[in-house]
């Protein structure tokens, strides 16, 4: 129960920090920015019902998403260990990997290249590239750290439990079960340990989406991502959830993991809401803070899809004994990739 405390007051501490890097957001728009509201689209009061239906409509879809692998266990042909189960967590990997590459990265270099910034630093110098490359290091970096010290952490626990009764009555077992146990143990840690970090970037992904759309009044451009955005929390939620059952938590943990991701996009479309009158994003200080916080999520992304995700499926056991296997998961993957790059034309 602690970790899961622990847990929640990380993901509280995130969205904190996220929501006051943004408040900077509320300035004054260069007289070259400004545009007029001529746009019949640009209407404020039928766009907060469409705002209310995306909010609920991405919390159900959401939720599905990250639910279903929870439950798949009880579902035989999708059992974890099954093949059918390693097809579909490729093909949410490769959503993820799309994500990074085809939604954020793409809004980040829009944002921090606009004409609304000034040429120096802004034009002169590839900020995107150099914050997404630094994030991919700094979560390699988390990632790395954070596995030494589960796993010292549970090398003494490990140690104190040899002492007890129970583990000597087995001691006359052969080794390689000890060795085996020792290697399911080391794979548990490094699930746990994925998707925290996992859950960790698209919850500052989920947050600067959801912010974008409750503060547009755009309603032709709502109707669109309404749509857009349900099939990507639903499939982004389905890689999200598939590493959270490999992970073995609790339930009540597992239940608060899949709760904050499935309501960090509807709280940044209330927070959208709510700074919609003041909030300008195309103000230099929204575009630098939102620009900088897509480049670091879409670092983080790519590194875990890529690493952590797909090439330790590909290189794991399981698919190393099986080339057609392997066809099947890479096709799979580039479905992926390649249905959120269709929806990168409306999202």
């Amino acid at each position: 129960m602690a970790t899961t405390t622990q847990h929640m007051n990380q993901i509280f501490l995130v969205l904190f920090l996220i929501s006051f890097a943004i408040s900077p957001a509320i300035s004054t728009v260069p007289k070259k920015c400004e545009t007029e509201s001529t746009d019949s689209c640009i209407d404020k009061t039928k766009a907060l019902p469409l705002k209310i239906i995306a909010i609920v409509a991405i919390l159900v879809t959401s939720m599905i998403g990250v639910m279903a692998p929870l439950f798949s266990r009880y579902v035989p042909f999708l059992h974890p260990d099954g093949k059918i189960f390693m097809i579909i967590k490729c093909f949410a990997s490769g959503i993820i990997l799309g994500t990074g590459f085809m939604h954020v990265l793409p809004d980040s270099f829009e944002m921090l290249s606009s004409q609304c910034l000034e040429d120096d630093p802004w034009h002169k110098f590839p900020f995107t590239g150099f914050v997404a490359m630094f994030s991919g290091l700094v979560t390699l970096a988390i990632d790395s750290i954070a596995t030494s010290l589960y796993t010292k952490k549970a090398v003494a626990d490990d140690g104190e439990d040899r002492t007890s009764p129970m583990i000597i009555q087995i001691d006359h077992l052969p080794i390689t079960t000890k060795k085996h146990s020792s290697t399911c143990s080391k794979q548990l840690l490094r699930y746990r340990v994925i998707a925290m970090v996992l859950e960790l970037g698209i919850i500052v992904h989920s947050v600067v989406i959801g912010l974008s759309l409750g503060a547009t009044n755009d309603t032709c451009t709502i109707k669109g991502l309404i749509a857009a955005l349900c099939f990507h929390q639903m499939f982004e939620g389905m890689g999200l959830g598939g590493c959270i059952l490999q992970a073995e938590y609790t339930n009540v943990k597992k239940f608060v993991m899949a709760f904050f991701f499935a309501v960090t996009t509807p709280l940044g479309i209330v927070l959208g809401i709510a700074l919609s009158s003041v909030y300008k994003d195309n103000s230099p200080t929204a575009l630098i803070t939102v620009g900088l916080l897509n480049a670091c999520s879409a670092g983080l992304l790519i590194y875990m899809a890529l690493v952590d995700l797909l090439a330790a499926e590909f290189m794991g056991s399981m698919l190393q004994g099986s080339v057609k296997l392997q066809i099947n998961c890479f096709g799979a993957a580039l479905l992926g990739c390649g249905g959120m790059s269709v929806l990168a034309k409306w999202a």
